[in-house]
């Protein structure tokens, strides 16, 4: 199995300089993501890209993946969602998700929006 063309356009749309260090070790398991995530699953969403990445950051939050969420804020700001707009999906994900799950997310944050203040 190979990455379809359509799957690495669309990676390489948010994370244009980033191999996944996965790669490496597990290419397989990156091949079936990859296929999966980045082209058969995106076939069938209705969501543009940018609302696409928001929701995606909100789930990342709820399962307090501090790594992914900082890799897919990055894919997030290369596709045009502004540090405004992710400073208010981690406000929201508060009331939600809980403080204590939010709160180890701010740095990520704030690491990738120099413009932010977090």
């Amino acid at each position: 199995m190979a990455i379809s063309k359509e799957a690495r356009r669309n990676h390489d749309e948010l994370f244009s300089n980033r191999r996944s260090t996965l790669a490496d070790t597990d290419p397989q398991l990156v091949e079936v993501f990859d296929n999966w995530a980045f082209d058969e699953m995106l076939k069938e969403s209705v969501l543009d890209t940018r609302t696409r990445l928001m929701v995606q950051l909100a789930a990342i939050i709820a399962c307090q993946a501090l790594n992914e969420y900082s890799i897919m804020l990055g894919g997030a700001l290369n596709v045009g969602v502004t540090p405004i707009e992710v400073k208010e999906i981690v406000y929201q994900a508060v009331p939600y998700v809980g403080m204590a799950r939010v709160f180890d997310l701010i740095p990520a944050h704030t690491r990738s929006s120099p413009t932010a203040k977090g």
